[in-house]
């Protein structure tokens, strides 16, 4: 059982944007959007929506601008290298009417911290949407940014989850409780002890089913979970 808690009040919701054509032919699986929501979910963080889209400029603006009338906060992954095909930084820009310029913070960190001559510099490198919050990038030389409640990180995983240990505490919410039984039964035979759940417990109730079935039952009130987790333990065949 994952029991956890926060104080807070609200729950932040986030849509996540993977950005990538590889994505979208399967040359890459898409572990990136897998380990963020449950980074965010562990942080009380509601994504609300996961989506991967090509690297088109135009297609990014619109997703990015469609996204933040939605949600508080937009996660935005992948294209933010040198190379021609990483537009994701001109689609945020786009999306949140600025223009892509050259961030001297950025430029300072990869000259002083990343061994670089400013000759050396690709622009494109250090170019991010005016007026972003600069982040660096702890394992490797593409920086992200932050903008209008949009959050630019890598597609690399490795640095992708470098670069959110950068901005982590900035994500919270109300953290539920969670519990997840094994049930020896198959889930078509479940189907009435699980509706009794969701009819009776103000809870969610989830059924996974695998070598057993795994009925996760998570909410706000830990009383609730609890209860509504020793009900089914009554009332179900569970697995040693």
């Amino acid at each position: 059982m994952v029991s956890q808690r926060t104080g807070a009040s609200q729950t932040m919701a986030v849509e996540l944007i993977t950005v990538g054509d590889e994505l979208l032919t399967g040359d890459v699986v898409n572990t990136n959007a897998t380990w963020l929501a449950g980074e965010l979910y562990a942080r009380g963080v509601k994504t609300r929506k996961i989506v991967t889209i090509p690297d088109d400029v135009d297609l990014i603006a619109d997703t990015v601008r469609g996204a933040q009338s939605r949600v508080d906060v937009v996660v935005v992954t992948g294209g933010i290298g040198p190379t021609r095909d990483d537009v994701t930084m001109a689609g945020v820009a786009q999306a949140c009417g600025v223009s892509l310029t050259a961030h001297a913070g950025a430029k300072r960190w990869l000259t002083e911290e990343g061994g670089y001559s400013a000759g050396d510099l690709d622009p494109e490198t250090t170019a991010l949407p005016a007026g972003a919050r600069f982040l660096r990038n702890p394992a490797g030389v593409a920086p992200g940014a932050v903008i209008d409640g949009v959050y630019v990180l890598p597609g690399v995983p490795h640095e992708l989850q470098e670069m959110f240990e950068l901005v982590r505490e900035e994500f919270n919410g109300a953290i539920e409780t969670s519990v997840s039984i094994e049930c020896a039964e198959s889930e078509s035979a479940l189907l009435d002890r699980l509706a009794y759940l969701d009819d009776n417990y103000p809870v969610a109730v989830g059924s996974y089913p695998g070598e057993s079935v795994r009925v996760v039952i998570r909410g706000a009130d830990e009383a609730m979970v609890e209860a509504a987790a020793d009900w089914l333990r009554e009332h179900a065949k569970i697995r040693d």
